[in-house]
């Protein structure tokens, strides 16, 4: 049995943002892009709070579960827990280049290990239906050649892994700090069309420094996916056009007051849960981006959501304050 998912566009596990406010957010934007989670260990799901970890809204299909983790028999474990909670992809980290994923024996580090990372995606495919990715980076310290990332690939295919996420840059273990990463090392976006033109039988997503629908369409004339990340969380509008100019579909909102009426009900049920407000205002801010008004909404809902008795009346206030600011 195999399943299908159409990866053309994707938003990138990013850590303490990708949660699952933050993807119900997105899923008012677009109903076709990927969605992941953000990374989870191995050792939190065997050892922490696996509902905490693993809870998601239904809305959000389809959803990637993205694990950090090097042994096989852990990687399986929670690769069988994924199937179980209804995900529809699990994706092993192998471009995270922080120091507490290398003291872990995770993330990009593993890229010097694709025997490892093959024993993994072996391991995993053997306890799950679902489709196991990875995603990494070019190469890292001194991996600075397209054949030594050829080198990581190839291993982790012939064990069977079938779609690879490329964030083009290479990744520095030392020296550079994780947000130095994401922006210091230069972007080869040559060498990820070229495994896809080498390797045609995988399906080859590319990943970083893509900011616009433009974009998007530039590199699928290339490679089968994009993945989008800071941008699809800092200027959230630009998801709104994925799925008509991408997939060929209806619009999910015409506005972004659409967007945010949708997300009132949702806010109204997690509050009766327990939830506090800025747990989800605070993926929300960048909404109103470069509209009249979009400062006095990050404004009130910053001072305001944060507070323990926060309900639904700050976030329309908030959203008053641009209306008060649109022309009418």
């Amino acid at each position: 049995m195999s399943i299908h998912i159409n990866r053309l566009l994707s938003i990138a596990p990013m850590m303490d943002w990708s949660d699952h406010h933050c993807r119900y957010f997105w899923r008012l934007l677009s109903k076709q892009a990927l969605l992941y989670t953000e990374m989870v260990t191995t050792g939190a799901l065997i050892h922490g709070d696996r509902e905490r970890f693993l809870r998601f809204n239904a809305e959000e299909h389809p959803v990637a579960l993205q694990l950090g983790g090097s042994n096989p028999n852990d990687l399986a474990q929670c690769a069988r827990w994924a199937q179980e909670w209804h995900y529809d992809e699990v994706n092993l980290n192998c471009g995270c280049p922080s120091d507490r994923v290398q003291s872990g024996m995770f993330g990009a580090c593993l890229m010097a290990q694709p025997e490892l990372v093959a024993d993994g995606v072996k391991a995993m495919r053997d306890a799950t239906l679902l489709p196991v990715t990875v995603k990494h980076r070019i190469g890292i310290d001194d991996m600075d050649s397209y054949q030594q990332m050829l080198d990581f690939v190839g291993p982790v295919a012939d064990a069977g892994c079938e779609v690879f996420i490329v964030h083009a840059r290479k990744a520095w273990l030392k020296g550079l700090s994780p947000k130095e990463n994401r922006e210091i090392p230069p972007l080869v976006y040559d060498w990820v069309y070229r495994l896809k033109r080498d390797l045609p039988d995988l399906e080859i997503v590319i990943n970083g420094g893509i900011q616009t629908i433009e974009d998007c369409e530039d590199h699928l004339a290339h490679v089968d996916g994009v993945m989008i990340g800071r941008e699809a969380y800092q200027n959230p509008w630009m998801l709104a056009e994925v799925d008509s100019r991408l997939f060929g579909i209806d619009k999910v909102a015409e506005s972004r007051d659409d967007v945010l009426l949708g997300l009132l009900p949702y806010v109204e049920q997690q509050l009766a849960l327990g939830t506090h407000l800025n747990h989800i205002t605070r993926h929300i801010l960048g909404l109103y981006q470069g509209v009249p008004g979009a400062r006095k909404f990050r404004r009130h809902l910053s001072e305001n959501a944060y507070k323990k008795d926060a309900g639904l009346n700050v976030l329309i206030d908030a959203f008053e304050k641009v209306r008060q600011a649109t022309p009418a």
